[in-house]
């Protein structure tokens, strides 16, 4: 009980980033001195530190104290691993990103040559983390449907990979006793989008990712819908057209090939490969052409069947379709309007997250950080 305690007052000081001893006396439902014992067993492993609210008075009556992620760095490195690039961040506890770095996805986008290139960038990251600081997570957002254990990534068509045992392969490349944790990206997404972004205080939320191909993240009465395998959301592939292109995935017309990266850059007239320089281009679209108002319309279309299905309080749009939105955002709505039943199309927003592009890297941390918020002194003993 006490360590579940320990890891429920810590989840508190991550997620809040500085919350007083009151608050979380409350919210745990614990007396102040219980808390007051978990808080100083939390902070003589580092992990938290106390101080005074600025502005209190002392005196009668003194404020409590705050509680916020302590001197002691324990940190998570993220990844985001993405058709064209991967991008890594050391993240500590409250969410912060202390550092970044990037890299190219192989051309062939074997696995093993991926993983290869991953563990470089990761070894790099933690090398350069302060001596006193303690690596306690790696998580990975892949795009692919990736099994409930995280082990392996079943399917990702734009990758070109089936049944890839990818935290395996990682694991064997990285000279470090730490957990690695994996998950869809959209799944990540829309975790990180609830705790610290745009889904804040919303239970019913579908998160929207991608690139090349599109995933979905659902929220559902406040917790994730994964599916019996953890295989929900693959809303890319909705079968939108009959007759249109031939989806990664073997099928036909699905709704990624009219709104995926490479449908708004043919639109725009943009080289397929450059997903940095084709968010650019959105950027300076003042009018857009039939072309891309055409993708407006797919984008709405698909989006009042996710309205009708899942009845949202929000939809967040990531990946290339952050960047389309803005560009094409009347024909959306329009078309979410002419789709979508009027009581659950009522009830929704359409939007952008709040954490701009890192919401799948946050969704990262947020999963590498689960062992050390279950059974905090347990996971700082084996590091």
């Amino acid at each position: 009980m006490r360590r579940h305690n320990l890891g429920t007052l810590l989840g508190h000081v991550h997620h809040n980033g500085e919350i007083s001893r009151a608050a979380l006396t409350s919210r745990m439902r614990l007396n102040r001195s219980t808390i007051a014992a978990l808080v100083a067993e939390l902070e003589s492993l580092g992990l938290v530190e106390q101080r005074t609210p600025s502005g209190a008075r002392s005196g009668a009556g003194r404020p409590s104290l705050d509680v916020r992620p302590g001197r002691i760095e324990a940190f998570v490195l993220a990844t985001e691993l993405r058709v064209d690039e991967i991008t890594v961040a050391r993240v500590g506890l409250g969410g912060q990103v202390l550092a970044r770095a990037s890299g190219s996805t192989p051309v062939s986008r074997d696995p093993e040559q991926v993983a290869d290139a991953l563990a470089v960038i990761l070894t790099k990251l933690a090398a350069e983390a302060p001596a006193r600081s303690r690596l306690v997570g790696v998580g990975v957002g892949i795009p692919g449907v990736v099994s409930d254990d995280g082990g392996l990534v079943r399917f990702g068509p734009n990758l070109g990979w089936t049944d890839v045992p990818f935290v395996r392969q990682l694991a064997d490349r990285l000279d470090a006793d730490v957990e690695i944790r994996a998950g869809n990206d959209a799944d990540l997404g829309v975790m990180s989008e609830h705790i610290r972004g745009a889904a804040i205080g919303h239970d019913n939320v579908v998160f929207l990712s991608g690139d090349v191909g599109v995933g979905g993240g659902v929220i559902a009465g406040g917790r994730a819908m994964p599916g019996v395998g953890g295989y929900a959301g693959e809303l890319g592939h909705m079968r939108m057209n009959p007759r249109g292109p031939v989806c990664r995935c073997g099928n036909r017309g699905c709704w990624e090939t009219e709104i995926g990266a490479h449908a708004v850059a043919s639109a725009v007239r943009f080289p397929h490969g450059d997903l940095a320089g084709l968010a650019a281009r959105l950027a300076s679209v003042r009018r857009p052409n039939d072309r891309l108002r055409t993708v407006g319309r797919s984008l709405g279309a698909g989006l009042a069947n996710i309205v009708n299905i899942f009845n949202p309080e929000v939809v967040i749009l990531g990946g290339v379709l952050r960047d389309v939105f803005p560009v094409v955002r009347d024909d959306v709505l329009s078309a979410v309007v002419k789709g979508a039943l009027a009581a659950p199309g009522e009830q929704a927003t359409i939007t952008l997250p709040d954490l701009g592009a890192d919401s799948v890297l946050l969704g990262a941390a947020e999963l590498a950080f689960e062992p050390l918020l279950e059974d905090p002194s347990a996971v700082l003993e084996r590091r």
